[in-house]
């Protein structure tokens, strides 16, 4: 009964994390809240009579129970902050859900796990960050789990590339489990639900809205030991996640990127504003994790992403992380490559798959 009381609480409109926690610590246990009496609710720091009044609606029980039924009926598992399978990471966070609805495994015992979040609109250097950071820790590190939120751009990237790695994923969704957005993600989110898990504070018929995937932010900054944001404007979630990463003592990292992009402002102000650590590539942040292998040693501005390339291919690997796409006499001029020997370098690189051809005959990078 008193998972059923719980989830009530939970539905009290307007009641909040850190409200219904006040109240439930006051009452002593969920049931307990629905049996006071509206004096005794009135009594409660920051119980006003709104909410108050909302609590004494006693259709909130019956809610509940359809909850609770259509969970089980869906193959929807209930986490009770106070239960064990309770992320303890999430659980130390102040404004922590009391509930949390998750279809698929969320096992975080033992396990390392990193948020990576950015912006929905990146660029191919963005996405070329992304993927080649979560590869490189996924081959350091099968036991990480990457957590994100599953929108366009960086998070669907993520959670992709881990799929692609064989590392777990979870997906913290801004709605409840009856729904799915954006839509064109379903494939993606069976894939993560088969190996990894959907993770929800909503019930099942709450829909998608702007102000729930503001919410869902702490859960993701929650979960992790620490958030990589890898592009971000001056304003989005990315930078609203890491500011939540921030409030929990957690590590925030940031790729630095041109000063004239606005694919990169929001992250070069969180490095500016000391409210996330710079990092180039993996091992910077294996190192300030504590991540590194016993006995391996970190070697500051190595060109870890592709350590196995000529000096020239990192030359032109680093014009196009640089500059952004660029036109074969850019690449030349950057580089210093001579333009007899560039077709050759771009062609292997093509091959290997770290560049593309675009119109014009411009190259980036995948």
């Amino acid at each position: 009964m008193e998972k059923l009381y719980m989830i009530a609480l939970t539905m009290v409109p307007g009641i909040g994390s850190i409200g219904a926690k006040r109240i439930l610590v006051h009452a002593g246990s969920a049931e307990a809240v629905f049996r006071l009496k509206r004096s005794d609710l009135l009594g409660i720091p920051g119980v006003g009579s709104l909410l108050a009044d909302r609590i004494l609606d006693r259709s909130l029980i019956e809610k509940a129970g359809k909850e609770l039924e259509s969970s089980v009926k869906k193959n929807i598992r209930c986490l009770f902050i106070d239960e064990d399978g309770y992320p303890e990471s999430l659980r130390n966070c102040e404004d922590a859900p009391l509930v949390l609805y998750v279809r698929g495994e969320l096992d975080l015992d033992g396990r390392k796990t990193l948020s990576v979040v950015g912006t929905r609109r990146p660029t191919s250097l963005g996405l070329e960050t992304c993927r080649k950071l979560i590869r490189e820790l996924a081959g350091r590190h099968p036991e990480l789990v990457i957590v994100s939120g599953l929108a366009y751009g960086i998070d669907h990237c993520a959670h992709k590339t881990a799929l692609e790695c064989g590392i777990n994923t979870l997906a913290v969704l801004g709605h409840g489990l009856n729904f799915m957005y954006p839509a064109i993600h379903r494939k993606t989110a069976a894939r993560i639900e088969a190996s990894g898990a959907l993770v929800t504070d909503f019930p099942a018929g709450e829909k998608p809205e702007k102000s729930n995937f503001i919410k869902r932010n702490r859960i993701i900054a929650g979960l992790s030991q620490a958030t990589v944001v890898v592009e971000s404007g001056n304003r989005g979630g990315a930078l609203i996640t890491a500011d939540l990463a921030n409030s929990y003592n957690r590590d925030v990292f940031a790729f630095p990127g041109r000063i004239c992009d606005p694919a990169s402002a929001g992250c070069n102000g969180l490095i500016k504003t000391h409210r996330a650590a710079l990092i180039e590539d993996p091992y910077d942040l294996e190192y300030q994790l504590g991540w590194m292998p016993m006995g391996e040693k970190h070697q500051p501005g190595q060109t870890s992403m592709f350590r196995d390339l000529s000096p020239d291919e990192q030359a032109v690997i680093r014009v196009l992380q640089s500059e952004g796409d660029s036109s074969v006499d850019l690449i030349c001029f950057q580089s210093g490559i001579p333009v007899s020997r560039i077709s050759g370098i771009l062609l292997g690189l093509e091959l290997e798959g770290l560049v593309r051809v675009l119109p014009g005959n411009c190259y980036g990078l995948m």
